[in-house]
């Protein structure tokens, strides 16, 4: 009996134990991982292609945002402030330019630009529309520099490495043009229509590039004071890359007298990697208005510069320029001015430049006397 009851306690506690032991042994990791069952998911969460939809609608959204972002003005400009100093007569702080600039793009093929001069007096300086249905013919509209030699078309004040234009550019292309008793100071822009466009494209740029422009022939903000049409052209060539060899020619005529017009440029200029190197002569003929005592006559100028500048490195660029201007062909042995220039431009920054120029200005007449010309300018640009 003893034996009995023994054998059904053992019988009692070993399977106790062994369920005991068997719950009390942990469960492998790789067992537990393949075995969990994931937690259901709410019962308002979205579904998988209601997920995708708000995906579609955000990119839709950001499309349109970028289309019209495309379409809204690029809003930039600069300040120029100037210290100009001789041992004449001169010691003057200025402010040299302050433009405002919008440029933006209504279609893919045409685009607009309007800068304003807030200098001294506020003035239009750049206003015009831009068609571009080919690279081989663009039409361009409005108020803008005219195609006239490669310092004018091609060397914007940002770009330009002098403080100061080439006198024979200066005096002949509407900066500071002496014509029929009036100084046509107009930057070297006026308002008209141009035919532009490149043919052989190469490695980004055009073999042969034209414009040929109609103007009214009197500077920025100005209609015409007579009923004929400025006419000017222009023909560069690039053979290699760097290298722009470049003819240009100006026909007009000024004023209620039809003042003769006439201006010639041909140049050379090799802009690549940290070489530049540039040369220009410009010629012309202007009109003098008859008076009581002489009949109208014409007076021919000319003058060339060369220049040279090395980009030392990403921030420093020393440059120097030879050039001479001669008021009266002429009378070249009197009314010659020759001018030697060294300067240096540093850009430490993206927004920054700061130039300086040393000047002699050597003149042929004795009454005039040579002259010393420091000038200083920092330009802030946004």
């Amino acid at each position: 009996m003893k034996t009995i009851v023994a054998l059904v306690c053992l019988l009692g506690i070993f399977p106790g134990q062994a369920q005991t032991r068997s719950d009390a042994q942990p469960v492998p990791a790789s067992q537990t991982a393949s075995e969990t069952v994931p937690e259901p998911l709410p019962a308002d969460a979205p579904a998988v292609g209601e997920l995708a939809d708000r995906v579609d609608a955000l990119e839709r959204k950001a499309s349109a945002w970028d289309k019209i972002l495309a379409h809204l003005p690029r809003v930039s400009g600069y300040i120029q402030l100037r210290y100009l100093w001789d041992d004449a007569d001169q010691s003057s702080f200025s402010i040299r330019r302050a433009r405002f600039d919008l440029q933006g793009d209504i279609s893919k093929k045409i685009d607009y630009r309007l800068q304003v001069e807030f200098a001294s007096e506020v003035q239009i300086m750049d206003a015009f529309v831009q068609f571009k249905p080919f690279r081989q013919l663009n039409v361009k509209v409005g108020q803008y520099k005219v195609p006239f030699s490669i310092e004018n078309t091609d060397y914007l004040p940002l770009k330009f490495e002098f403080i100061d234009y080439p006198m024979a550019l200066r005096k002949l292309m509407g900066f500071n043009e002496v014509i029929g008793g009036q100084t046509l100071s107009a930057a070297g822009r006026d308002m008209g229509m141009t035919l532009c466009g490149g043919f052989g494209k190469r490695d980004g740029y055009s073999l042969v590039n034209y414009d040929f422009g109609v103007f009214n022939g009197t500077g920025i903000n100005s209609s015409d004071n007579n009923r004929s049409k400025d006419v000017a052209a222009r023909l560069s060539v690039k053979p290699v890359k760097g290298l722009t060899l470049s003819g240009s020619y100006y026909w007009g005529e000024y004023g209620k007298a039809y003042l003769k017009r006439r201006r010639y440029a041909v140049g050379a200029c090799y802009d690549r990697g940290a070489i530049v190197v540039r040369s220009e002569w410009v010629g012309g003929t202007t009109g003098i208005a008859a008076t009581e005592t002489a009949p109208v006559n014409d007076l021919n100028s000319d003058g060339w510069y060369a220049m040279v500048g090395w980009r030392a490195s990403h921030t420093w660029m020393p440059v120097a320029r030879y050039e001479s201007f001669y008021a009266d062909s002429d009378a070249r042995s009197a009314t010659r001015q020759t001018n030697y220039t060294v300067g240096v431009l540093w850009q430490p920054l993206k927004q920054l430049r700061c130039q300086l120029n040393y000047t002699y200005e050597d003149y042929a007449l004795q009454t005039t006397g040579n002259k010393h010309v420091i000038a200083v300018m920092l330009t802030g640009i946004f």
